[in-house]
């Protein structure tokens, strides 16, 4: 039986690995001869930006190049060994990302059979596997993301820490994740000391600010906030220095006022259309993280503990409630939702259908009015934003029904209790 399960697995990734190459030659044959092409338009920029700093140029003299230089770099190949290169890269970030799961969820003592049925979730997605195979960078901040997991899980805050700063410096939206992994950097033994008794109310409160106090600023939680922040303030600092002002703006400054009065699935798009041609101040740009703000906070105070739970509906919130909606934005909680699956009270053909069919149906609901508005040249702005509006209630109504049948399951609590009780499973 031990001897099967990596057996099955691997069978798992390398039938995905040949369909993930089947897809980028088909894509690299449509685009020679078909006039839609496979090839995500924003691989183009990638690509530009790498050819431009491979001649010693700025990536960011590439008009709509808003990225870390790391991502230039890493395609750089695509100019001296194949325009496919960061293809390549992408899908076996893809593939990391399904192995990834498999190892945290065998970690948490989730059963095997269970393991590949939720590897499958994100393996064999439509969505997910052609993410990457068209060009798109969002798996590799995937990858990331659960590797700090696999960290924090470990014990190794560092190496976390780490790969915290890179990814944040790398991807500006992991930073929404700091404050739950700071929350749940307790101390192990925070309850060790507490008295057998108390001598009143002003000993419990002393006692309680006390505890507090000390909890706050654990040898765990500043380390790794310090390592964290230096290392994105290293990378920063880095590309500021090589690229001065146009690179800060772009990576950076840029995501935070963005307001694109192109249509998308926000329901912020209208009011920026609506206001296009007038200066918008600072302050109405940014108006739009209240919100976000709100909602973060109240389900990092309520989830923390369970780390995977939280960072999915922390993600889900996050893109539910943005100035600036796009399809890429998805896969950033779709690779948090195997994670969560095994803790789930979730009957497939109910409640998992039906909010599937939820999800999917109010963003067609949009589709349909932006085909109108896109390529008809209607004029149906208003039912397009009305669109938005359902869509952001069917996220929010998928949150809701997570919520409901979600079993709480603190994640250093499965560490704990499986390392000290040999042969209990804990749920």
């Amino acid at each position: 039986m031990t001897a099967k399960a990596p057996m099955n697995l691997r069978r798992l990734l390398i039938g995905s690995a040949v369909f993930r190459l089947a897809l980028i030659l088909y894509g690299e044959w449509q685009d020679a001869h078909m006039e839609v092409r496979y090839t995500d338009v924003d691989y183009l920029v990638f690509s530009d930006a790498a050819s431009l700093m491979a001649s010693g140029s700025s990536p960011y003299k590439r008009t709509t190049y808003r990225y870390s230089p790391l991502l230039a770099f890493l395609l750089l190949p695509n100019s001296v060994l194949h325009r496919s290169w960061g293809k390549f890269i992408f899908s076996a970030s893809d593939l990391l990302v399904g192995y990834f799961i498999y190892k945290i969820l065998k970690q948490r003592k989730v059963a095997e059979d269970l393991c590949l049925y939720s590897v499958m979730v994100w393996l064999l997605n439509p969505f997910t596997f052609t993410i990457g195979t068209r060009g798109n960078c969002e798996p590799i901040v995937c990858a990331m993301i659960l590797w700090i997991l696999i960290c924090l899980m470990n014990g190794k805050i560092i190496q976390a820490a780490v790969w915290y700063g890179l990814v944040v410096h790398f991807r500006i939206y992991p930073i929404i994740y700091s404050l739950p992994i700071i929350l749940v950097l307790n101390p192990r033994k925070s309850n060790a000391h507490r008295p057998s008794s108390q001598s009143g109310m002003e000993a419990s409160t002393r006692y309680n600010l006390w505890t507090a106090a000390k909890s706050m600023f654990s040898k765990e939680r500043v380390l790794f906030g310090l390592v964290s922040g230096g290392i994105f303030f290293l990378c920063t600092g880095l590309f500021f220095h090589l690229y001065q002002w146009e690179f800060l703006n772009e990576a950076l400054l840029y995501h935070l006022t963005r307001a694109d009065p192109r249509h998308n699935f926000s329901v912020y798009f209208y009011h920026i259309y609506l206001q296009y041609g007038r200066q918008l101040s600072l302050v109405e740009k940014l108006i739009s993280f209240l919100p976000q703000s709100i909602v973060q906070l109240v389900l990092i105070s309520t989830f923390a503990q369970d780390l995977p739970f939280c960072f999915f509906l922390q993600t889900v919130a996050f893109v539910a409630f943005n100035k600036v909606i796009t399809a890429q934005y998805f896969v950033w909680f779709f690779c948090l939702l195997p994670l969560i699956l095994p803790w789930s009270d979730m009957k497939l053909k109910w409640e998992g259908l039906g909010c599937v069919g939820l999800w999917m149906g109010a963003q067609l609901h949009w589709l349909l009015w932006g085909y109108l508005l896109e390529f008809k040249g209607q004029n149906v702005f208003l039912q397009l934003w009305m669109a938005s509006l359902v869509f952001l209630l069917a996220n929010a109504s998928v949150m809701a029904v997570f919520i409901r049948l979600q079993r709480f399951s603190p994640i250093f609590l499965q560490i704990k209790v499986s390392d000290s009780k040999s042969g209990v499973k804990s749920q």
